[in-house]
């Protein structure tokens, strides 16, 4: 996440390491609130990636988003977190030059993979509200598997190319003490627009559009309930609100992305008008990094299912022969 377009030139010039400031009582605490960031991050996003994989109950196609999106998190959480949480307490890079390539890398990559499925769970929700018949013919698990798949791949692909035809080595700022990449014009744009706009913008009306769709959903549920007590009728309103359901718990967590995203996304589309600041976009990306840490406890708190299957998970019962078949919804 360190799209930025000043000029690195100067800005070793400028930078160096500052002396440790805070006291070693303040040191340590940082650190160990780092490891727990990164421990609940991690783990939270693990037992998510069990719960969906192990429980066949749950081999849904919304899942399968579900499933992408925690992958990409438990990873966040994993190689990204933890290196960005030490070059924001050092104020300084002290690790290697190669270090650096792949930091920039991995994070430019799973910050986008995490916007991709987000994106793909709003549209997942709009296509399954607006018209749910045809969305319980043509999607299956399978295809959902294969849309995540492609999306894997070709954000894989196309950030290769970002830093192949961005000039490689020669935009990468490596002078002592720091790490990041200066990104060209053209790319920059396309960056912004891309994911800081475009992704940004069809997120909020897709889920605009699924709140709309669900206030008309439940005044149909009541039209039903009111003319008619048939079983068609309440297999048809059960199927409704679980779709409302699925679509008002998704929205929250679209709403927490989109709250973490949105003070990055604002300095991002201002980059080139105002005077860049380095530790503040640090802060920034790590608010976005963090949303890592908070999608495992949204499922806590609103997911009934989760928090049977870590139940079950943190008591082994899992390793039980046919645990998989187990009723969890």
């Amino acid at each position: 996440m360190n799209i930025t377009q000043i000029n690195k030139t100067d800005h070793c010039l400028l930078f160096h390491c500052p002396e440790r400031s805070v006291s070693t009582a303040v040191y340590v605490l940082l650190y160990v609130s780092a490891a727990a960031v990164v421990l609940l991050t991690v783990c939270g996003n693990l037992l998510i990636i069990i719960s969906v994989c192990h429980f066949k109950q749950l081999h849904t196609p919304t899942n399968m988003l579900i499933l992408s999106l925690a992958v990409s998190d438990f990873l966040v959480g994993l190689l990204v977190i933890p290196i960005a949480i030490i070059f924001m307490i050092e104020s300084c890079w002290i690790f290697y030059v190669i270090s650096c390539l792949c930091y920039i890398y991995i994070s430019y990559f799973l910050a986008a993979t995490s916007i991709f499925n987000v994106a793909l769970i709003a549209v997942d929700r709009y296509v399954a509200l607006s018209n749910p018949f045809l969305y319980t013919k043509s999607v299956s698990v399978n295809t959902m598997c294969l849309v995540v798949v492609s999306n894997w791949v070709l954000l894989l692909l196309y950030h290769i190319a970002l830093l192949y035809f961005n000039g490689r080595y020669t935009n990468l700022v490596l002078c002592p003490g720091n790490c990041f990449l200066v990104l060209d014009n053209i790319w920059y744009l396309f960056e912004v627009l891309l994911k800081f706009v475009v992704l940004f913008t069809v997120i909020t009306v897709l889920y605009i559009l699924v709140f709309v769709i669900a206030r008309k959903h439940a005044s149909a549920i009541r039209d039903l309930n009111i003319k008619t007590k048939t079983r068609t009728s309440r297999h048809t309103t059960d199927s409704m609100k679980s779709e409302r359901k699925a679509a008002r718990v998704l929205g929250i967590l679209v709403f927490v992305f989109l709250a973490c995203m949105f003070p990055c996304s604002v300095y991002a589309v201002l980059g080139s008008v105002i005077q860049f600041q380095m530790g503040t976009f640090q802060i920034l990306a790590m608010l976005v990094y963090l949303n890592s840490t908070i999608n495992p406890v949204i499922y806590a708190l609103f997911y009934p299912w989760f928090r049977r299957c870590v139940k079950l998970t943190l008591t082994l019962q899992i390793f039980n022969t046919s645990s998989s078949l187990i009723n969890v919804l």
